[in-house]
């Protein structure tokens, strides 16, 4: 393992250990894509191959067929316990907002409504600082309303690994075990660990999935990269962002911005 990979790994996996150590109940959101099932990945290491917490898709039953299927073979062969959770339609959702931010709003709706369900305390996300701007301004751990609001300028400061676990009765912690971690990070760790991908992000007739959404929502980008390899070469030399074939990213500029300030993962 590279002394950079191994650094990050251990870092994520001290993350886990303490927020499993210090708040319950727990429970992971598994998008299913390249983060998050790495993430998965390193649960696995920190507790000896056991998951002791549950997995929650936010469905709106607009997940690519592709990533359906990844996600029950994975539940099958890792025993994952997951929950399955529906989100609200997008007729329940502001009908102001544009139309791929509706529906992006579903999810946000969605994990309302879970909390509500569950009482969970913590909830691991698989966000990178990297990724999107307003992300690039999370803590490590978290604290959000429970609505899921989110007061940007307003967060607990995090020095040397110290980290504030504390959860007041009318709060949840969003903890984010990678979010020091970059795209590039993300895929030489999926190389080097051999961990599962879903197909959708090798390219199929000149394109490829960066990023997996819904598939009303999401589009592929232009590529021929087929291979872990391809795809680590291709990005450090590409302009494009990851999140080029995100409809809502293109609609406003502040939209990202009020889901996030909403709830938004």
């Amino acid at each position: 393992m590279s002394s950079h990979l191994d650094e990050l790994e251990a870092q994520s996996i001290y993350i886990i250990r303490e927020a499993y150590a210090c708040v319950k109940p727990l429970a992971m959101l598994w998008s299913i894509g390249k983060d998050s099932t790495a993430m998965l990945w390193l649960v696995r290491k920190a507790f000896l191959g056991r998951v002791p917490f549950p997995l929650v898709l936010l469905d709106t039953g607009m997940e690519m067929d592709e990533v359906y299927a990844f996600r029950d073979n994975l539940i099958k062969e890792w025993d994952l316990e997951v929950i399955n959770h529906m989100c609200p339609p997008e007729a329940d959702m502001d009908q102001t907002l544009p139309p791929a931010t509706r529906a992006a709003m579903r999810k946000t709706e969605g994990l309302k409504s879970l909390l509500n369900e569950h009482d969970f305390k913590g909830l691991f996300c698989g966000i990178r600082r990297d990724e999107q701007g307003l992300r690039a301004k999370e803590r490590v751990f978290s604290p959000r309303l429970m609505d899921g609001s989110w007061d940007f300028k307003d967060q607990p400061a995090e020095f040397w690994g110290q980290y504030k676990t504390e959860v007041p009765d009318d709060c949840h912690l969003r903890i984010h075990p990678i979010l020091s971690w970059t795209e590039l990070d993300i895929w030489r760790y999926t190389q080097q660990e051999n961990i599962p991908l879903c197909d959708l992000y090798f390219a199929k007739d000149g394109m490829r999935y960066r990023s997996l959404g819904e598939k009303n929502i999401t589009k592929p980008v232009e590529s021929n990269a087929t291979t872990i390899e391809e795809i680590i070469t291709e990005l450090e030399t590409t302009k494009t962002s990851e999140r080029a074939g995100r409809a809502m990213d293109k609609e406003t500029e502040d939209s990202f911005e009020k889901l996030r300030t909403q709830g938004y993962m």
